[in-house]
């Protein structure tokens, strides 16, 4: 009897220390409003106040505490995930300047071109060009007729020239035949003059 005794006040502890082991699970896995509920409603009533015990309110500030823990944990984690994003996003920024920097530059070299060292707008080198083609087509134009100038003057010279040679052909002819012609006729002369000659003398 006195066995059975011992043994149903060794089971009732037992079962008592695993229902507060339980007990205390509960609340440990509980959230802080849960926990303090649970102290509240296992605490003993006294008149207006109530009872804790000192080992749950122990535990309940050690909860807390590490809730705290928890929470500042988690709120300097996302501080400084804020602060890497901030971060991130100026580095960001920085390299979209960067970029536009860049871009414009690109778009300022894309609209002007260097002439002789000299940077000029396009618009500006394509009036220039103009005026150079417009320029050097107005030359050519110019020496093309100079040239045809040139080559009509050149072949009336030559024709004027063929003209004064034939007719300075004409006039050599001419000359030769009245060179001649005078010839014949001082030939003429002379002979008649020895035939007259010859006349006197034979009388």
């Amino acid at each position: 009897m006195k066995h059975i005794t011992i043994t149903a006040i060794a089971l009732f502890l037992f079962t008592t220390n695993i229902f507060s082991q339980t007990t205390n699970k509960i609340v440990n896995l509980a959230t802080v409003e849960g926990q303090f509920q649970n102290l509240i409603d296992k605490s003993n009533s006294f008149q207006d106040y109530k009872v804790i015990k000192k080992t749950s309110l122990l535990k309940l500030q050690s909860n807390v505490l590490d809730s705290l823990k928890v929470s500042k944990n988690k709120v300097l984690a996302n501080v400084n995930f804020l602060n890497s994003q901030k971060q991130v996003i100026d580095d960001l920024q920085a390299r979209s300047t960067a970029s536009q920097a860049v871009l414009a530059n690109l778009r300022s070299e894309k609209d002007s071109i260097s002439l002789l060292g000299i940077p000029l707008e396009k618009t500006l080198f394509k009036t220039l060009f103009f005026f150079i083609v417009i320029g050097l087509i107005a030359t050519l134009v110019f020496f093309i007729f100079k040239f045809k100038q040139s080559n009509l003057i050149t072949i009336e010279s030559r024709l004027a020239l063929q003209q004064s040679e034939k007719e300075f052909e004409i006039y050599k002819e001419k000359a030769l035949e009245r060179e001649q012609k005078a010839m014949r006729r001082l030939q003429d002369e002379l002979n008649k003059k020895k035939k007259e000659s010859s006349a006197v003398l034979a009388r």
